[in-house]
């Protein structure tokens, strides 16, 4: 318990409080599951799939050591890069290689696993890109990180990143890595249930020099029944202290899926209902809430 208050007194010191909101707009955010959705197609159903979202497709690619698959569409001048989630044992492999590494590039520390990811996808989609055209990154899980840190790249590149839509996004910095890129246009939409947006989990030794994994951008919950809420910074750190009290189940599964998310989100296209975030956590009498 003692540990727990130290942790907390120290996050409310280095950190900013919770950040007003824009209202989501859950068109848009359809549209950027969709094309999560569609990177889990094969080759010859993803060109149809994309053709109906009046998407053109300009690039496919596997990855070959990691097997991370993403693919480029335009649309109205617009260019997405959609990355694919774990979808087999080289994917896994990233997830679990869980080591915050520092990127020279980046000059932060990176979740070693995803940052190898999103460089060979970087190197690979290059030549394809268009300098002066906007860009919107797309992934689901695995997909999601990578998508987050190709952002950055890109970003410091000079690309014109114009949004970042991730769903069941782990984390894949730490909080230096997100202070430095908290004007990256990045928003993080979970599943009240899914378990995936909390790990890694905190780990004693990154407490202890406050260099723990952190969530930048806004996190958009979706509840069900029309209903969502949104979080960032602290409290979005508080949720995944619930973690550690969870035992994962069928449940947690079911909401990763990005079924479930197409389905919540598809309720919220009319009429949305926005709930207030809710840490229910106090501390020597006051509260995050």
């Amino acid at each position: 318990m003692l540990k727990n208050t130290i942790i907390l007194l120290s996050l409310l010191i280095v950190m900013p409080f919770q950040l007003a909101f824009a209202a989501p707009d859950f068109a848009l955010i359809k549209i950027q599951a969709k094309l999560s959705d569609d990177t889990y197609l094969d080759a010859n159903t993803l060109e149809k799939r994309l053709q109906e979202q009046d998407q053109i497709l300009v690039h496919q690619s596997l990855i070959p050591l990691s097997q991370v698959s993403y693919f480029l569409s335009r649309a109205n001048g617009v260019q997405t890069i959609a990355i694919r989630g774990t979808a087999n044992l080289e994917n896994a492999m990233l997830d679990l290689d869980l080591e915050l590494k520092s990127d020279t590039i980046l000059d932060i520390k990176l979740h070693q696993g995803f940052g190898s990811g999103a460089k060979a996808v970087y190197e690979d989609i290059k030549p394809f890109l268009v300098k002066n055209q906007p860009i919107q990154l797309t992934g689901h899980s695995l997909g999601g990180a990578i998508a987050v840190i190709l952002a950055m790249y890109l970003q410091k590149d000079g690309y014109p990143v114009k949004q970042v839509i991730t769903f069941g996004q782990p984390k894949v910095t730490n909080i230096t890595g997100a202070n430095k890129f908290d004007d990256l246009p990045l928003i993080r939409v979970v599943t009240l249930n899914d378990i995936v947006p909390l790990v890694p989990p905190i780990s004693p030794m990154q407490i202890r020099d406050l260099d723990i994994f952190w969530h930048m951008g806004e996190e958009v919950i979706l509840l069900g029944s029309k209903e969502f809420t949104q979080t960032n910074g602290v409290k979005s750190m508080l949720r995944a202290t619930k973690f550690t009290t969870s035992i994962p189940s069928d449940k947690n599964l079911l909401a990763h899926q990005m079924a479930t998310y197409l389905s919540l989100i598809e309720q919220l296209q009319a009429s949305p209902k926005e709930i207030p975030y809710k840490t229910d956590i106090s501390l020597f009498g006051y509260s995050f809430d």
